[in-house]
């Protein structure tokens, strides 16, 4: 990918109300359908300790909590991560920006679902990962999720950026549900690994 993209966070932000953006949720899992993918993919790797990087509104973060983790969630959006401290005052809350990402506590996994990596500015992308993946415990998970469109990151982009931060490649899908990945997909979610053993 050559040059930096349009600000396609900003526009998206534009005409995105935080209240509107939960509501889109309730009304999928309203029909019955499965709101929880990207919880469900983190949890199934057994981490005690998760960090939700770009939590957006909290909507990840607090369905991990609810199963039963340690979870902290960070956002540099103000309003969308206001919402999320209200709706789960318990929780841990960050306003931070990923390339500046700097916590005292160490994760056995970090998701970043729902385009957090296009949407982060164009020359901080790889600081932002290198950021994640100083917060992984030994043999911890960076799991990210994002759309491939013209402009944005491709996968060879992210595992560029992955393996410069000491991260290896575990596996890649097409979807939260692990469908297979192909070269065709609209959609790619990568799983990388920090080098060692998990400590759970």
């Amino acid at each position: 990918m050559t040059g930096p993209p349009p600000d396609d966070w900003g526009h998206w932000r534009q005409q995105l109300d935080p209240a509107d953006y939960d509501e889109r949720w309730r009304r999928i899992a309203a029909t019955g359908a499965n709101a929880h993918g990207e919880a469900d993919l983190v949890f199934s790797y057994g981490p005690h300790t998760v960090l939700d990087a770009g939590c957006g509104t909290g909507r990840v973060a607090i369905e991990l909590a609810r199963r039963g983790l340690e979870i902290v969630g960070t956002d540099l959006d103000p309003d969308m991560i206001g919402l999320a401290r209200a709706k789960a005052p318990a929780l841990t809350w960050v306003h931070t920006d990923l390339s500046e990402l700097d916590l005292t506590t160490r994760f056995d996994a970090i998701v970043l679902a729902g385009n957090v990596i296009p949407y982060i500015t164009h020359d901080r992308r790889r600081a932002a990962v290198v950021a994640c993946a100083r917060h992984l415990m030994p043999g911890g998970r960076l799991i990210a999720g994002f759309q491939l469109q013209p402009g944005w990151p491709t996968v060879a982009d992210y595992d560029r950026w992955c393996e410069s931060a000491g991260l290896a490649l575990e596996a890649r899908y097409a979807t939260w549900d692990r469908q297979p990945s192909t070269d065709s997909d609209p959609y790619a979610v990568s799983v990388h690994r920090s080098a060692g053993q998990l400590s759970c």
